[in-house]
């Protein structure tokens, strides 16, 4: 197959996901502005053959080392919860926190018990990027004055049963049943004038995928609407999706300040 030929075969999500990677890390590394992160990010989104989607990582190390589409494809790993379940004993067993703080987050490996105290301090226990022991791991508090929060990804079963006296365990929000194949967190212990929080968060890569896909359907439906002025319609509905489209934008933007303001707070 000629070159030609092959910048006019589709390209696939994946091909597209592949291709903003790559620019996400050019912006991190400072190699792109956030204005030419946006422009190109909004491309890559809008392409629909491979040669459109080469040209946005030409400039960039990551794209000229490794090509940033494939036009042969490979069956896909297998991922998923499984390949996050490893065995063994765990990177880390325990934390403490008397007038302090300590931190479990980014990949790191949970064991099938973590024991933790605070006094008048705080804990924050992070399984986003972790990977299990097992298929089910527990954790263990003793939080006097003090509190544990604990962040898990969506599709995690948590089951809380934890004793507080002047203090409480949060039991997480319901968004649904279990993911298969996920693990099963047990938090327990007991909380004097202390709490235990558990909140369902996914990572910021993935909020920031989640963000510009909502970005990119706002924009196409923007499209839309220009390409559809020809047609009769009525000006009541016209307003009626702008209005929807300003008030994801605003929600948006105060989820981004909620997240900021807490990680001001726990000093991140």
């Amino acid at each position: 197959m000629t070159d030609d030929a092959r910048a006019e075969l589709r390209a696939s999500d994946a091909d597209r996901d592949r291709v903003a990677e790559v620019l996400r890390d050019a912006l991190a590394e400072g190699r792109l502005d956030m204005g030419e992160f946006e422009e190109r990010l909004e491309a890559v989104y809008r392409a629909r053959t491979y040669g459109e989607l080469a040209p946005l990582t030409r400039d960039l190390p990551a794209g000229a080392s490794a090509a940033p589409v494939s036009f042969v494809k490979e069956p896909a790993s297998e991922g998923g919860w499984a390949s996050r379940i490893v065995g063994g004993e765990g990177s880390s067993s325990g934390g403490v926190a008397i007038l302090s703080g300590f931190e479990r987050k980014g990949r790191w490996t949970m064991p099938k018990r973590f024991n933790c105290f605070t006094f008048m301090g705080g804990g924050e226990i992070d399984l986003r990027e972790a990977d299990f022991a097992d298929r089910e791991v527990e954790i263990n508090v003793v939080a006097v004055m003090g509190g544990v929060q604990v962040i898990v990804p969506p599709g995690v079963e948590v089951v809380v049963r934890g004793i507080g006296i002047m203090g409480a365990f949060e039991h997480p929000r319901a968004d649904g049943p279990p993911e298969p194949g996920a693990p099963r967190v047990v938090i327990g212990g007991f909380a004097f004038w202390g709490g235990v929080g558990v909140a369902r968060k996914v990572t910021r890569a993935e909020r920031q995928r989640l963000k510009e896909q909502r970005r990119q359907e706002r924009l196409e439906r923007r499209e839309g609407r220009e390409g559809r002025r020809e047609l009769p319609r009525s000006s009541r509905e016209e307003r009626r999706e702008a209005h929807r489209d300003r008030h994801e934008e605003l929600r948006e933007r105060r989820e981004e300040l909620r997240e900021h303001r807490e990680e001001r707070r726990r000093g991140l």
